[in-house]
């Protein structure tokens, strides 16, 4: 079988093209990542963390083997009462870092199959979707501690 110029050309352009937009595409950087330990009976945790997307994208999933279930959620003041509450997804707008921490929006980790020990870390993959509806995952290994490690965003406090 014989290729000629154009056709090799032609394969090696549109593969250029394919790696382009998929190998080489920008991913959401995570930073200051951390989850929150439990003591023994505790069903529910949350984890935090900070995301900066290259472009505009959301948090629409979040999963991890520790937990039953795991859903991106936000607390937020209505009136006088404070309100948690599952979101279906969190804006990520373009290079803009968005926090995730005690008392605003977080990762929530419900039905704990073990407690979480300080000390150790817990794997963590969370799903993104771009704008043009292309979902993407991420992979973590979240560490676990009892405060918020040195540089990552810290607010009230989160009990469950």
């Amino acid at each position: 079988m014989t290729f000629s110029r154009w056709t090799l050309s032609a394969a090696l352009a549109a593969g250029l093209s394919v790696m382009a937009s998929g190998a080489f595409a920008q991913t959401v950087d995570v930073q200051n990542a951390w989850a929150r330990a439990t003591v023994q009976g505790q069903k529910a945790t949350g984890a935090f963390m900070t995301l900066t997307a290259p472009s505009a994208s959301k948090l629409v999933g979040v999963s991890s083997p520790v937990a039953g279930v795991a859903e991106v959620h936000e607390m937020k003041m209505e009136g006088d009462v404070m309100k948690m509450r599952a979101i279906p997804g969190l804006d990520l707008p373009a290079g803009k870092a968005v926090d995730l921490k005690p008392g605003g929006y977080h990762v929530m980790l419900m039905d704990l199959k073990l407690p979480l020990q300080k000390d150790t870390t817990i794997p963590l993959t969370l799903v993104f979707k771009d704008a043009k509806g292309v979902e993407t995952k991420k992979e973590l290994k979240v560490p676990v501690s009892q405060v918020a490690p040195k540089g990552a965003a810290a607010s009230g406090e989160h009990k469950h």
